[in-house]
């Protein structure tokens, strides 16, 4: 199944370009959990669109995109880094009944949030935040690029339960291109629709669309899944609770398990286990504790 992410050029504008398509990567992270139709499809466009922006990465890292809810859908996250990998989950309200055709926004709620992260494996973090504006990933996406880039940008989005799929294409910097131009590539980036996109090559699209620009097409790169949980990153996270709080699951429970929320990779803790990673026997404090 193809995992692949196109580069493109237009030789008659400034322009550049990225088409992706995420087919048994997509088709493995939203097997992870039972997803509603439309978080489906919203974790796939963002899957797609975090694909995209993390190829133009100029350093080692991750590029994380989120989408904060207030409503049924609570959080859309996605990392994909320079190494060409990506993982994405959602998390929401399971005890609510979510319709085929809820719209995005009334799935967030009022006053989410967009979030853009950059981390690199070296130096400092740097995250941008702003308000959600538009009724789809590739509108708050747009509107956040507007906001932020200098650069002229525009994608388009699509997924369905095989298939995550996007298409940006930007202006080259340093160059000038005619906003009449300008608007020309935007309209013919949005002739395409949902079905064409998703089932549609690189190559074919890519010619169908901008023939008349002489777009130049180069050799694809590979996209892989790749979870970055580890049982030391588990751990930290449990030292972060308080020894109390595990101590108490422990005592009640007899280990401590956690699921990974993006690959469901259990990680088990017993007694031994968290003695050795707090220092000292926290099961037994919590025992010895004086009553209330």
């Amino acid at each position: 199944m193809s995992n692949q992410r196109t580069r493109f050029i237009l030789d008659q504008q400034p322009v550049r370009g990225l088409h992706v398509q995420l087919e048994s990567v997509w088709q493995h992270i939203v097997g992870q959990k039972n997803y509603p139709q439309p978080i489906s499809k919203a974790l796939g466009e963002l899957l797609a669109a975090g694909s995209l922006l993390a190829a133009n990465l100029k350093f080692d890292g991750t590029f994380i995109l989120q989408v904060q809810g207030t409503g049924a859908l609570k959080l859309l996250v996605v990392e994909a880094t320079s190494d060409k990998t990506c993982r994405g989950t959602a998390r929401w309200d399971e005890n609510q009944e979510i319709a085929e055709d809820a719209s995005l926004t009334d799935l967030l709620g009022e006053q989410g949030q967009f979030v853009l992260t950059l981390q690199p494996r070296q130096g400092e973090m740097w995250q941008g935040i702003v308000g959600l504006q538009g009724d789809s990933i590739a509108a708050m996406l747009g509107n956040y690029l507007a906001q932020s880039e200098q650069l002229d940008s525009q994608l388009i989005l699509a997924a369905d339960g095989n298939r995550a799929v996007g298409l940006m294409v930007q202006r080259l910097p340093g160059e000038e291109l005619e906003r009449e131009d300008w608007k020309y590539i935007e309209s013919l980036l949005h002739t395409v629709g949902n079905e064409e996109l998703l089932t549609t090559d690189a190559h074919t699209l890519l010619y169908r669309l901008f023939h008349e620009q002489e777009v130049r097409v180069f050799e694809a790169d590979e996209v892989e899944f790749a979870c970055t949980c580890s049982h030391e990153k588990v751990g930290n996270m449990l030292l972060l609770l308080g020894g109390q709080e595990i101590g108490q699951v422990l005592l009640e429970q007899g280990s401590v398990e956690i699921a990974c929320d993006f690959c469901q990779q259990k990680y088990v803790f017993d007694e031994e286990d968290v003695t050795d990673l707090f220092g000292v026997n926290v099961v037994e404090a919590v025992r010895h504790e004086p009553k209330q």
